[in-house]
């Protein structure tokens, strides 16, 4: 089932960030990704909350929509109840790593499309984040950057194109997107780093806020970053977008 964890700050300070782990679509890496995450914004004043997503292998009948329907249920739900937490409903971003990346990414591009039909009033309110931080993220299912576990989990081990232009993030980007912050290290192997590149190309050919950082090296799945390694330096840079999107202060 679906859930939704807080980590609330001793201090909050209005911002909020939903956060999704990766693992492919397959499982969800929380305890390594999304909780430290979360520790680590809550201890700037952002609330976090950690989400738990339903997976398109677990046999949903919409399959690869299960996952985006929890995602954007998530950002109205946050939203709705946002004066119980003391949160700005205006200043929730969404924070991904891999596979969770591709998951918040699609919740950043394609905020207009309804992945499910309104069940109570929280779904009167609007699913667009305002901004998204992905971090080794799978961007596209296209080939040739489509050999990864979350392409084959959601659309299957040999999709048309169309399925695999549809569900990449790239080819969603729209002019009225959030603002997007890219992180993703020359030597990962897990997502091909051309995934943060065609994702800067596409949000700068609309017009979207991009910033990307290429680490020189960290491979997949480094997290929050790792001390005294290249990926240690990028929650600093986070920490300054987030400032500059008003989700911190």
């Amino acid at each position: 089932m679906p859930r939704l964890e807080v980590f609330r700050p001793a201090r909050p300070g209005g911002g909020a960030m939903l956060v999704a782990a990766g693992g492919g679509y397959q499982r969800i890496e929380t305890g390594r990704e999304a909780y430290p995450a979360a520790a680590w914004l809550a201890a700037r004043g952002v609330t976090a909350f950690v989400l738990t997503y339903r997976l398109p292998p677990e046999g949903w009948p919409l399959g690869p929509l299960a996952p985006l329907q929890d995602a954007q249920r998530a950002i109205r739900l946050i939203r709705h109840q946002a004066a119980d937490y003391g949160l700005d409903p205006a200043r929730l971003g969404v924070l991904g790593f891999s596979s969770g990346g591709h998951l918040m990414g699609l919740a950043a591009v394609r905020s207009q499309f309804r992945s499910y039909a309104a069940i109570d009033q929280a779904d009167a309110l609007s699913a667009r984040p305002a901004g998204a931080a992905l971090i080794y993220p799978v961007i596209t299912l296209l080939p040739p950057y489509d050999h990864t576990a979350t392409r084959r989990s959601l659309i299957g081990h040999h999709p048309d194109r169309r399925d695999s232009a549809e569900w990449s993030v790239q080819t969603n980007v729209q002019s009225d997107c959030p603002p997007v912050f890219l992180v993703q290290a020359a030597d990962d192997r897990v997502s091909n780093p051309t995934n943060t590149r065609l994702m800067e190309e596409a949000c700068a050919r609309m017009g979207v806020p991009v910033e990307r950082h290429l680490l020189p090296s960290g491979g997949h799945g480094f997290g929050i970053g790792r001390p005294g390694t290249p990926t240690g330096a990028w929650p600093v840079w986070f920490a300054t977008w987030l400032s500059r999107q008003g989700i911190s202060v």
